[in-house]
């Protein structure tokens, strides 16, 4: 019987007044949940959060640009090549390699205005469209190859065949993690390897606007009529502690990645450098809505990681039921690290699921202090190192 590698993250974040994640009325996003109204950010908003921290720890190399600009970016990497080649015809070559790797027409956006006077605009694609910069690199060199008459380059079936290759091999961290979607090329479509989940309110959370006025600094006061403000507006926020959940399929993120990208390290280094970036970055990471409205900077008041052999198990449910503040105390925290402690091994009773698995747990004071007997308790920088450590260890014992 074969068994799965799950990296599993749980989180307990109690952010002040903010708005983190806004819909399109520049309201707070919130979901009904165990009959109440919860505060939520939305997976996709930390997502992308995640992917900004991994700047900060990983090496350039081994990311990705996620952009409709794709025929600008591929030609950068063009003219670094032969920087003979002039931009526009750097543009036409990017396009046709884009074009041939995917299936999708990257033209010039119709918004550009064509007049005698206008600067030439690079095409781009109709979607957002991710690449590795390995992947960038390789399809470069192909382009070079094919300058003289890139159309009929790309009528080879061996050329064309390459391109696909290129596009679909050595993905970067944040595409083998977060997946890719080419909707004119399935074939060159990345399943992803992490699952995140919309973060929740563990209780009830009521929306609220704040009317805010704005002074004119140049108006004279002793001379004018008018001394009411330059600017007056509202802006709504809410405030929650919230459960934020994400697992990763290490098993998945290593076919994604492949083996060793440098003949200098072992054939797994990749991916237990993918799995402690994205344990980090996902913990430390924050949506940056209105943040220099809200100055909203907290970190997770607790956190716990395990890891799993069958299917990843989201302790939302410990919620369903919100928290309600113990009568003459406010807050919700010291409660909801007990619901945790107490759902999780439950829950792992009743399925019968295997209670020996790895796990970690990063507290911070006394209201989080039940939850370390779900694990051993360490700080962040010996939770990515122990973890990494155990996935090297689990894919270095595999068959």
């Amino acid at each position: 019987m074969s068994t799965r590698i799950i990296v599993e993250l749980h989180a307990l974040q109690t952010v002040p007044p903010s708005n983190l994640n806004r819909d399109d009325t520049g309201t707070p996003k919130t979901a009904l949940y165990g009959g109440v109204r919860r505060a939520r950010v939305s997976s996709q908003a930390w997502k992308r959060a995640t992917r900004k921290a991994f700047h900060d720890l990983l090496d350039p190399s081994e990311l990705g640009v996620r952009t409709k600009r794709v025929a600008e970016e591929l030609a950068k990497h063009i003219r670094r090549l032969d920087g003979s080649i002039p931009q526009q015809d750097a543009w036409e070559l990017a396009a046709e390699t884009i074009q041939a790797a995917t299936g999708s027409k990257i033209e010039t956006p119709k918004r550009a205005k064509k007049t005698e006077d206008s600067a030439p605009v690079a095409p781009e694609s109709k979607y957002l469209m991710f690449f590795s910069t390995r992947q960038l690199a390789g399809l470069a060199e192909l382009a070079v190859k094919g300058r003289d008459d890139i159309k009929a380059f790309f009528k080879d079936k061996d050329n064309k065949a390459t391109a696909k290759q290129l596009a679909n091999s050595r993905h970067s961290v944040d595409i083998a993690l977060f997946g890719r979607m080419v909707a004119d090329g399935a074939d060159v479509n990345v399943d992803a390897a992490a699952q995140v989940a919309h973060a929740i309110g563990v209780h009830r959370s009521e929306t609220e606007s704040d009317y805010y006025t704005a002074v004119d600094d140049a108006k004279d006061r002793e001379n004018e009529d008018d001394l009411g403000a330059g600017m007056i507006g509202t802006v709504e926020f809410n405030s929650a502690t919230l459960y934020r959940f994400a697992a990763v399929d290490v098993d998945l993120l290593r076919r994604n990645l492949g083996a060793g990208l440098r003949e200098d390290e072992p054939d797994n280094t990749p991916v237990r450098r993918a799995v402690e970036a994205f344990v980090q970055g996902f913990i430390t990471s924050l949506p940056t809505g209105k943040i220099n409205t809200f100055g909203n900077h907290t970190l997770p008041d607790a956190v716990l990681v395990k890891l799993r052999s069958s299917r990843p198990i989201s302790l939302v449910a410990a919620f369903e039921e919100p928290i309600q503040p113990a009568e003459g105390v406010g807050g919700h925290v010291r409660q909801a690290a007990e619901r945790l402690t107490a759902y999780g091994p439950d829950i792992e009773r009743a399925y019968g699921v295997n209670g020996t698995d790895d796990a970690w747990v990063m507290t911070i004071g006394p209201n989080t202090a039940s939850m370390r007997e779900l694990g051993t308790d360490v700080s962040l920088p010996e939770l990515v190192e122990q973890v990494g450590a155990a996935v090297a260890a689990r894919l270095d014992a595999q068959p």
